[in-house]
């Protein structure tokens, strides 16, 4: 349920920036597949990356993990 929380916020964020998994995993430096995957809640990314998806989309870490929004 977690991850599933955590993917969906991470969409939101995404598409609320009008940018691609592929432009996120660009800015990130990962595998588009990977954002398609954490996003899906089938990854259990770091919190290291976490902090950097974050930061690529203009929102503190707190944030990914609010699941009340």
């Amino acid at each position: 349920m977690f991850l599933k929380s955590l993917g969906k916020n991470l969409r939101k964020f995404r598409n609320e920036c009008k940018i691609t998994q592929e432009q996120l995993a660009e800015i990130v430096g990962i595998h588009p597949t990977y954002v398609g995957k954490i996003e899906a809640g089938k990854s259990n990314p770091s919190v290291k990356m976490l902090f950097s998806i974050s930061r690529a989309l203009n929102k503190r870490l707190s944030d990914i993990f609010d699941f009340d929004k």
